[in-house]
């Protein structure tokens, strides 16, 4: 486990290590997440969508459900 202090000014500084690890740069942006009793600090993604893709693939395709849920609605009318 890591520590840091916190500054007067609120400023934490993440330690080498970590930064390296997560690829932390000066003048990232990084995104704090309260979970009730649990700060945690985050990496925040310079491309939400495209880091995103293809992370929950799956056998079956939420896209293609979509699509096909149209379909049905759309001969129903």
């Amino acid at each position: 486990m890591t520590t840091a202090t916190i500054s007067a000014k609120g400023w934490i500084v993440i330690p080498v290590d970590m930064r390296r690890k997560y690829s932390l740069n000066p003048g990232d942006s990084v995104v704090l997440i309260d979970y009730g009793g649990v700060l945690s600090i985050v990496p925040q993604l310079s491309d939400p969508i495209g880091e995103a893709a293809g992370r929950f693939k799956g056998k079956n395709s939420l896209v293609g459900a979509l699509l096909a849920e149209r379909t049905r609605e759309r001969a129903r009318e």
